[in-house]
């Protein structure tokens, strides 16, 4: 049938998939190679990706995030005194292919500890990495990068390269400052057991460059080959909620998007009715997965009661439990040239569409050529006080695969560099990987146009630890700062602001690189600018979790193992909502990971032969 914005009159399928997103394409094509008579169709808010300039070159991440992008939604928190009374600031992905068409395309794994913490049956680090590399006749990865060959698949769709461009220079003065503050570099940090260490980056993109995104490796392939009739893709279009009759999902109400589709005569285009036969999969991520689930009725009694939507099933999990990973970009003044970094397109000193025409090879890079996954000393951990040794004991001394952030070095400013002076720049980001912050996500009415109750909670753990988190994260990232020779100074703005008598001040270099580099004393004076610091500035790295969490019912629970809804028959939640603990990773290889054993489950509930 193929690609369309408008459904024709009176289908009905067999398989209905909500959210065409990392994990949907996957899923839906699974499904559709599992058996040509099995009709499928996936229902996506956005766009097609198909081609679009914007998703093929990783080099245009940074527009993404930017307000008005049409390939991403906002969302935001209230104004809170954990953030200084400033609001959270949440983009997500709204194209088809969702955030693996418009994300960093960095290559990231979880670690073994993240997947058996979730302690469910059949979603062990054992029970999932057949899916990561090899699924029988199914397969994920075509990797092209080191490590050892038994963690990696290499005949997928899904490539992964080091790219035909890198700032070398950036990326191997990186490494080797954060050699000199004690972390090694490792061959390969994406192989389940090994942190504490730094990776040159691998990307989603195949030796060219070229963005892997699943809807171009997975779904567009499919609808194009004359093979599978049985495959459907509606764009552009809302699910409103999930038809369910005597307990079990028969089919969704859904309409055209009026962000992309035009009114009549001002009104909102019609709803229609399209009935699934067998099976209603909702892929529409940590945002719109719990949404759609109390739209249809399904979610805690007082939450729906407050939001006037009728109760179908108590699932009082659902929208709860917002997890994310929280972070900082810390930028510096550099001896980088002008080719080694991104400032100048991100500035509009380079025309983006020149480079297009030009086939430059700097659209193939996402300006992160290294991650670090990296866990404090117990020194470190003692100089944060006893609430932090105990968090710690209790959560990661004894899981030594664990770690509290990651880092990487991005090339260029991460803001809008035409409002600040000429470069060139460097940042170093940071994220804290298991933040004890909780929040929530509840619709406010039963209107898909209404704005959702949410509070993403960032910072707003009871004894402050997140917060001494990004204390213990900004000291050490500044270390690896000063230690690296392009190293020209901190970008004011971008960093707390010390006093000239406080040993943690440092004027800039009048030139070159620091000489004979010592860490810097912060006293408690120190630490509280920090902290104030953090509070005035940090914000969501955009990796949601946990809205409709993998869990036993009476645990806040939304699913069970087999990502079945508890209370609807015929009724799957499969993405990364489901995950019950945030990953030590960017989150995409997780999303793609949980589609593919999914697919698996529902190949084998469905009763089909896998081809």
């Amino acid at each position: 049938m193929g690609l369309y914005t408008k459904l024709p009159d009176n289908i009905t399928v067999d398989v209905i998939i909500a959210g065409g997103g990392a994990a949907g394409c996957i899923v839906a094509s699974r499904l559709a190679d599992a058996d040509r008579d099995l009709s499928v169709l996936v229902i996506e808010s956005g766009k097609s990706n198909y081609h679009e300039p914007r998703v093929l070159h990783p080099a245009f991440w940074y527009s993404h995030i930017a307000p008005g992008n049409e390939f991403t939604q906002f969302f935001q928190g209230p104004e809170t005194e954990h953030m200084a009374g400033r609001r959270s600031f949440v983009p997500t992905a709204h194209v088809l292919g969702g955030g693996t068409s418009i994300n960093t395309a960095l290559y990231s794994r979880a670690e073994r500890s993240d997947f058996d913490s979730w302690d469910m049956p059949g979603w062990s680090a054992e029970d999932v990495l057949p899916y990561m590399k090899k699924l029988k006749l199914l397969q994920l990865e075509m990797y092209h990068g080191p490590g050892p060959r038994d963690r990696h698949g290499y005949d997928g769709p899904m490539q992964m390269a080091g790219g035909p461009f890198r700032s070398t220079r950036l990326e191997n003065d990186f490494i080797q400052a954060l050699g000199q503050v004690g972390w090694p570099e490792l061959e390969d940090n994406n192989d389940l057991d090994h942190a504490n260490g730094v990776m040159r980056a691998m990307r989603y993109a195949d030796p060219s460059g070229r963005r892997q995104d699943t809807a171009h490796m997975y779904l567009h392939p499919r609808l194009q080959d004359g093979n599978h009739p049985n495959l459907h893709v509606l764009v552009e279009t809302q699910v409103e909620r999930v038809l369910v009759e005597n307990g079990t999902a028969v089919g969704v109400v859904h309409r055209p998007n009026p962000a992309f589709q035009s009114s009549v005569d001002g009104a909102h285009s019609p709803s229609r009715t399209t009935r699934a036969k067998r099976m209603v999969i909702l892929t529409e991520g940590p945002f719109g997965s719990p949404l759609l689930l109390e739209r249809s009725g399904i979610g805690h009694p007082q939450a729906l009661e407050r939001a006037g939507v009728p109760l179908v099933a108590s699932v009082p999990g659902v929208g709860n439990d917002y997890l994310d990973h929280h972070g900082m970009m810390y930028s510096y003044k550099s001896s980088l040239g002008p080719e080694e970094t991104v400032d100048a397109p991100n500035a509009g000193r380079l025309d983006p569409a020149t480079l297009v025409a030009n086939g430059d090879k700097m659209l193939s890079w996402n300006s992160v050529d290294a991650q670090a996954k990296l866990r404090p000393t117990d020194a470190d951990v003692a100089r944060l006080g006893p609430e932090f040794q105990k968090f710690w004991d209790r959560d990661f001394h004894q899981v030594s695969d664990r770690p509290l952030m990651m880092l990487s070095p991005v090339a260029g400013y991460p803001g809008d560099p035409r409002n600040v002076p000429l470069g060139p720049y460097f940042s170093l980001i940071t994220f804290s990987l298991h933040p004890l912050s909780r929040g929530h996500l509840h619709i406010s009415s039963p209107n898909i146009d209404d704005p959702p109750d949410f509070d993403p909670a960032v910072a707003s753990d009871p004894h402050g630890l997140d917060i001494k988190t990004h204390v213990w994260m900004y000291k050490k990232q500044r270390e690896v700062a000063r230690r690296m020779a392009v190293y020209r100074g901190e970008f004011e703005g971008c960093h707390p602001s010390f006093p000239a008598s406080s040993k943690a001040y440092e004027a800039p270099p009048s030139e070159g690189p620091l000489a004979e580099v010592q860490d810097l004393e912060h006293s408690a004076d120190d630490d509280k600018i920090i902290e104030k610091w953090m509070r005035d500035h940090i914000d969501s790295i955009w990796h949601p979790t946990g809205t409709c969490k993998m869990a036993p019912l009476e645990e806040n629970g939304v699913v069970d193992a087999a990502l079945g809804v508890y209370g609807v028959q015929g009724l799957k939640v499969a993405d990364l909502s489901v995950c019950p603990r945030t990953p030590s990773a960017n989150c995409a290889n997780t999303a793609m990971t949980i589609a593919e054993k999914a697919a698996d489950m529902f190949i084998e509930e469905l009763g089909l032969s896998r081809t």
